[in-house]
């Protein structure tokens, strides 16, 4: 028989080990332009053990290749196995929400990728619910753990621009006639599938605007409808900011910008990607501030490596279910879509 002192210092190893086990997860949805990466880094991160896949609606995405040879699971497979703790929701925006639900209601930590849908007290009763079970829902909003954007509003935040009275951003990129044939069921077409990226950063660096005006133009020569040239005009009681997204700039993505404007300063990332780069100009002109990407840094790391902390030892969630609800809040109204 053990020691006591013994039994319990190994009860303890044990217990501590256990926790430290590598999180059981499952994606629920492919059809996500996201999906894929979601699956990779889910893979990659010694924090996780990717379990299987589950796509109900399209099992033709089984075979592409970033998913092709994974375990397939059923709904229910997945949602009654009390072991995956985590459901990363990858599906198209028409079944996003409805899974995440489902992922809350089974006891489920969950990860929803963007646009929340389009109903938001339906995003409401979700985070609502997951409260109630000790859950957590992460947004996907992919630069929230941005480097040189989380420079800039951290330079913000300091005082470091002064008082901040405005923000300039926007996402520009061409996009297939099928792509476009999806995106034209939503009201909000290009605001509603990516300003909603840069509206979760603004709502980030002022909060809730007052108002909300959205221009959703279509100016491309197609027949779909798409809102394919589209604006976003946020006011507060001190600052305004304007959300540019189109779907006809060619190279778009080398001239995504985020730029944040205070009596003090300027700070303008300018591209997104691959890393970003962050421009600051005090009143002395601008200049490159240097900034330290980590080489073996996946795009989606950060975000699965908070869900990990926050299913792990308990930390609080670097964004709230208020901040969340704001942001959706400001989507809809953005696009015509707030009923």
């Amino acid at each position: 028989m053990l020691p006591r002192r013994t039994f319990l210092l190994a009860a303890a190893a044990s217990a501590a080990s256990a926790s430290e086990a590598p999180i059981s997860a499952a994606v629920y949805g492919l059809g996500h332009a996201h999906a894929a990466g979601k699956v990779r880094t889910l893979q990659s991160l010694p924090e996780y053990s990717l379990v299987g896949l589950c796509e109900p609606e399209r099992p033709d995405l089984f075979a592409k290749p970033d998913f092709a040879g994974l375990p397939r699971l059923t709904a229910r497979q997945m949602l009654d196995d009390p072991a995956i703790e985590l459901i990363a929701v990858e599906a198209d925006v028409q079944h996003g929400l409805a899974y995440a639900h489902q992922a809350v209601d089974a006891g489920k930590f969950v990860h929803l990728d963007k646009p929340p849908g389009q109903d938001l007290a339906s995003l409401r009763d979700l985070f609502d619910k997951a409260a109630a079970r000790g859950r957590i829902v992460q947004m996907g909003y992919m630069w929230r753990y941005h480097i040189a954007m989380s420079d800039a509003i951290r330079r913000a935040r300091s005082g470091e621009l002064g008082q901040i009275y405005g923000i300039k951003a926007t996402i520009n990129k061409p996009i297939t006639p099928q792509e476009r044939h999806e995106l034209a069921a939503f009201r909000g077409g290009m605001m509603f599938e990516l300003g909603c990226h840069l509206l979760d950063r603004v709502v980030d660096v002022l909060g809730k605007p007052y108002s909300v005006r959205g221009i959703l133009r279509h100016d491309a020569d197609a027949g779909d409808g798409l809102a394919d040239n589209t604006l976003a005009i946020l006011e507060y009681d001190r600052a305004l900011a304007e959300v540019y997204i189109a779907a006809m700039q060619p190279n778009g993505n080398a001239y995504r910008t985020f730029q944040i404007l205070g009596t003090a300063g300027t700070a303008t990332v300018q591209p997104f990607s691959p890393d970003g780069r962050l421009e600051l100009d005090l009143g002395d002109g601008p200049r490159k501030v240097p900034l330290h990407v980590p080489a073996d840094r996946g795009r989606y790391d950060e975000d699965f490596r908070e869900m990990a902390r926050v299913i792990r030892h308990g930390e609080k969630p670097s964004y709230s279910a208020e901040h969340d609800l704001t942001v959706q809040e400001t989507l809809l109204r953005a696009c015509d879509m707030a009923g």
